[in-house]
């Protein structure tokens, strides 16, 4: 009788045992609520990253020589224009030239000042499709997506502005006079380029290279995390 009493709690024990082991095997494979982030929070924290580009890499752009002396954005000349460049040098016109080359740089400066709004317009607009790949992606993945996605609405909204900036600074009368002299001279072939349409384009190109060296501190710079959205969306890439 004893035996059989016996027997009866050992299995009781056993099974109690084994149960409440499997239970805590499916608690473990519950899914975490409190720990995991929604695509909503991860796509806030990308815009956040995109607009803190702007707030603090292409305001630098707008300044004197934001892109004139900053040897990732500065915009040199075309092709075309290279050799007009060289040719002026050649006759003895190399101040003329260098000035040439200024304006073009100081138009973008200023368009980008007078644009800003709508590079951040741009980033309260997009919509991300994978946040997640974005998020695990390269150093610069939703600088990548930013550009995809509103280059050529960007493009119809900043050629305007540069055109004005263009007369703003003189680069118009500068640049018509260099080329009209180019042209005048002997054994050369006329050339008649757009200039706002190249300024327009490597304006734009400025203002997401310096939008994705943001983007780089954020992702790679715990310290460059300055808001709690931030860091929390960021730590998931670490």
């Amino acid at each position: 009788m004893k035996k059989t009493a016996t027997k009866i709690i050992l299995a009781i024990f056993i099974f109690h045992f084994v149960s409440c082991g499997e239970l805590q095997q499916v608690i473990n494979q519950l899914p975490q609520e409190t720990s995991t982030i929604g695509n909503t929070q991860i796509a806030s924290g990308l815009r956040e990253a995109l607009n803190n580009g702007i707030d603090k890499q292409v305001k630098k752009l707008t300044q004197e020589n934001g892109f004139f002396k900053n040897e990732l954005v500065k915009i040199i000349l075309p092709e075309e224009l290279q050799k007009v460049d060289n040719t002026l040098r050649k006759i003895g016109l190399g101040n003329l030239a260098d000035e040439g080359l200024k304006v073009l740089n100081r138009a973008a400066e200023n368009a980008v000042s007078e644009a800003t709004p709508i590079f951040v317009d741009a980033v309260k607009g997009i919509s991300f499709n994978d946040v997640k790949s974005i998020l695990l992606g390269s150093d610069n993945a939703a600088t990548q997506y930013l550009m995809n996605t509103t280059e050529t609405q960007l493009y119809a909204k900043f050629n305007p502005v540069i055109k004005q900036s263009f007369e703003k600074v003189g680069a118009d009368k500068i640049w018509s006079n260099l080329i009209n002299r180019y042209n005048n001279l002997p054994l050369t072939s006329n050339v008649n380029p757009d200039l706002t349409d190249y300024v327009t384009k490597e304006a734009l190109d400025g203002v997401y290279t310096m939008i994705a060296v943001e983007e780089k501190n954020i992702r790679t710079k715990t310290a460059s995390r300055t808001t709690d959205l931030l860091k929390k969306v960021f730590a998931l890439q670490d």
